[in-house]
């Protein structure tokens, strides 16, 4: 089990490690990318880039060494090797990390992408990193203990009574026939969907309050466990579909929600559950 004492010590350690990868590694290429350092994993809306890759590698070494007998699950790595992502279900404390959430973004030069890492153990996440560093904006959460922007606290609050809300949605090449049908149970008076962009920032202006909801249909943990502790965290919730709580570790029914309060994670639910 991971040591309580971490938690309120060696959070600044990986603060220091995420800036650092993303300053060495990242920022150096942001807008400075050549054409043969952008691939396409599984079509022309999953892209990758040497800065998802060398970030990776760079925190993958750097984590591990703060926390000694750790593993990580890594969005790169688990592209190479499926096999990776089965440590969500091990004995050892797992660090998830998407090195850079929001590579469209990254590749077209905007500055909304950030670096994500959450720590984990036996599917419970214990703290998340975000970082938008084209932003300079830092977010933290600490399981019990909040979250925080830049060092000043977060509160998601609710939406105004008789608000309209407004619900990031995934891209529908991301979406089953049986999902799409759920996501159009957002388009009714009241509601606003969009087209999510970078996933942690979503969650990101959840926990601010800026952004009500969203309704995603995909569970790879890299995306969602930091933003998911985030939102916990500034006082949010999450649901799966059923009602369930999503579980990192896999095996949601989906679409999922995570929003600013529990009422509106339930009416968005139950407009994906068509009730």
């Amino acid at each position: 089990m991971i040591d309580e004492g971490f938690l309120t010590g060696g959070t600044a350690a990986v603060e220091e490690a995420v800036r650092k990868a993303a300053a060495v590694e990242i920022m150096p290429r942001f807008r400075q990318l050549a054409s043969h350092e952008v691939l396409e994993k599984n079509g022309p809306h999953d892209l990758v880039t040497v800065a998802d890759r060398l970030a990776e590698e760079h925190l993958t070494a750097a984590l591990t060494a703060i926390l000694p007998g750790s593993v990580v699950v890594g969005e790169e790595a688990v592209h190479a090797d499926p096999a990776v992502y089965e440590a969500l279900l091990g004995d050892a404390p797992v660090w998830i990390v998407d090195p850079v959430d929001g590579t469209r973004q990254f590749v077209h030069g905007e500055a909304g992408f950030c670096t994500l890492v959450a720590l984990a153990h036996q599917g419970e996440l214990l703290a998340s990193w975000t970082y938008a560093p084209a932003l300079d904006e830092m977010a933290v959460a600490v399981r019990g203990r909040g979250a925080t922007v830049n060092g000043e606290p977060l509160h998601a609050g609710s939406p105004a009574p008789g608000a309209v809300i407004e619900v990031a949605t995934s891209h529908p090449d991301y979406t089953t026939p049986e999902q799409k049908r759920a996501l159009l149970g957002l388009r009714t008076d009241g509601v606003q969907p969009r087209p999510c962009g970078s996933a942690g920032l979503e969650y990101l202006a959840i926990a601010r309050g800026e952004l009500d909801a969203l309704a995603f249909s995909w569970e790879y943990a890299w995306d969602h466990a930091a933003g998911l502790l985030l939102v916990i965290e500034a006082g949010g919730a999450q649901t799966t579909i059923t009602g369930e709580p999503f579980r990192i570790t896999g095996g949601n029914a989906l679409p999922f929600t995570a929003a600013r309060d529990a009422a509106t994670a339930e009416l968005v639910r139950g407009l994906l559950a068509g009730e």
